[in-house]
């Protein structure tokens, strides 16, 4: 928790302290008080992964900064990434696997970032990007397998806990496993009582194989359209956090993830990504149980349109 707090100091500056909001549904959905968002879909850069990507970058020293960062992404660690070279002033690189929305690559060069697209998943554009970093003397900035990263998005749940310290579960989306692995982290230390559920697509049920397995495993291929949920393989790292601290996974389809963001934007006008929908998604479904006696709050990842076509 000691590098949550330092991490929370360093980036405050430069990121939002997003919202937690009660979803009050106008004609459906969970009763009052029982769901709750916390709506880093309004943090700079679209989502949470500002929060790491600029932690890291700021514990980078000058030097490592100044030779340029690179990175893999499917969309928002990438634009955290350049939102963090934007920060302290020096050039990004990402690289993106094909099935990355346009709009999202359009996105990174308009904050300046050089963007490269190669690779049908996030694990192809992953191993161009860290051969880049060796060719060019780039410094790699891993968007899930960095205690860095991960500290830095362990401040959404200290945000959330300080806020509504009466939550009872806190579900967040799982694609790599950062974010869930510092909310983990963050909430445990806060209050051990707090409930830690991810969210995977069915499609790309990584960690929750893995956890399985009791082993670090690789999807032998991807069906999901959620591409910022969708690598292939986690990290050591982020299966022994997860294994130790989150107390469950569970698996949500695409049709759940579109009517979730259908639902965020009809009910709450919240504009949700499909995979930033994801954690809401576990809740509609009844995967998540909540109710006004044990309130959940679900973390709304990242903004789009792509989970209401």
């Amino acid at each position: 928790m000691v590098d949550v707090r330092a991490a929370a100091a360093r980036i405050a500056p430069y990121v939002r302290r997003t919202p937690v909001v009660d979803a009050r549904p106008v004609r459906s959905g969970p009763a009052p008080g029982a769901l709750a968002l916390k709506l880093e879909c309004l943090q700079a850069s679209g989502s949470f992964k500002a929060r790491g990507a600029l932690n890291a970058t700021l514990c980078l020293p000058v030097e490592a900064r100044g030779r340029g960062l690179v990175t893999a992404s499917g969309g928002n660690h990438g634009m955290g990434v350049a939102y963090a070279g934007w920060v302290v002033g020096v050039p990004t690189t990402v690289y993106l696997p094909r099935n990355t929305p346009a709009a999202k690559a359009a996105r990174l060069r308009d904050w300046g970032a050089r963007v490269v697209v190669e690779g049908d998943v996030w694990d192809d554009a992953n191993r161009l990007a860290v051969e880049a970093a060796e060719r060019e003397g780039l410094t790699y900035v891993h968007p899930f397998a960095d205690p860095a990263v991960i500290a830095g998005q362990g401040t959404v749940a200290m945000e959330l806990v300080e806020a509504v310290p009466t939550t009872r579960t806190i579900v967040a989306a799982v694609g790599g496993g950062g974010l869930v692995s510092g909310v983990a982290l963050a909430a445990k230390a806060l209050d051990p009582s707090v409930r830690v559920v991810g969210v995977e697509p069915t499609g790309a049920p990584t960690l929750y194989e893995s956890l399985r397995a009791g082993r670090l495993i690789e999807l032998p291929a991807i069906e999901t359209a959620a591409n910022t949920l969708a690598p292939r393989q986690s990290a050591q790292l982020n299966l022994e956090l997860i294994g130790a601290y989150v107390d469950e996974i569970v698996l949500v389809s695409d049709d759940e993830m579109r009517a979730a963001a259908r639902w965020l934007w009809a009910e709450l006008c919240v504009p949700a990504e499909l995979s930033g929908a994801a954690s809401v998604a576990a809740v509609l479904a009844g995967r998540v149980p909540a109710s006004p006696a044990a309130p959940v709050c679900a973390i709304v990842s990242g903004a789009g349109t792509d989970g209401m076509g």
